[in-house]
């Protein structure tokens, strides 16, 4: 056996990397947006056994406990990376806190993301529909985006805060153009 030099094993270089964490959150969003252009919705799917205006409720219910945890992650990106005036240095359980509440975001998320998408599919039949039906096939990219970039030590330093910008505001534009509309009735500019 002769030895390897490792030129035949090098890892990807930071191109590829990026190549990657830009195509496959794409791959993911494009995914995610046929499927519910193509499935044939069920309007008469529930959620935990609500059905009808109690799925609306449930769903910006479940929506806002989402936007909230959204801020609490903005809240503690910022304190781990030093951004967040007057904060000081994060302790040591702050990224692991992040970490665990992002896995309860996305957990919090799918129920809602099944729901939508089994009973409306992607519908673009009014601009607050449209947007909302877009920005879920956005944000399920952008979660793909955040773990990629999280995981990859070859992007650029700009890249981490992008992608969990892109992720906060999809959940921040889905809070407004849904559990915003229902408590209120119709939410301002749609």
């Amino acid at each position: 056996m002769t030895g390897d030099t490792g030129a035949g094993m090098r890892r990807p270089g930071r191109k590829v990397a990026a190549c990657l964490a830009a195509l496959l959150p794409v791959a993911v969003a494009v995914g995610v947006y046929a499927f519910g252009r193509t499935h044939t919705p069920d309007y008469t799917s529930g959620l935990f056994g609500q059905h009808g205006v109690g799925v609306f409720e449930l769903k910006s219910r479940l929506g806002s406990a989402l936007m909230a945890l959204a801020i609490v992650q903005l809240l503690l990106g910022l304190w781990m990376y030093r951004r967040l005036p007057g904060a000081g240095a994060a302790p040591h359980r702050v990224p692991p806190t992040h970490r665990l509440i992002g896995l309860l975001a996305f957990l919090l998320s799918l129920p809602i993301a099944y729901q939508c998408i089994n009973a409306y599919g992607v519908d673009l039949t009014s601009s607050r529909v449209a947007v909302h039906s877009i920005t879920g096939c956005v944000l399920y990219g952008a979660f793909v985006a955040k773990v990629l970039v999280v995981r990859s030590r070859r992007l650029p330093g700009w890249a981490l805060p992008a992608a969990g910008g892109v992720l906060v505001v999809a959940i921040a534009l889905m809070w407004y153009t849904a559990a915003l509309w229902f408590f209120t009735g119709s939410a301002p500019g749609f």
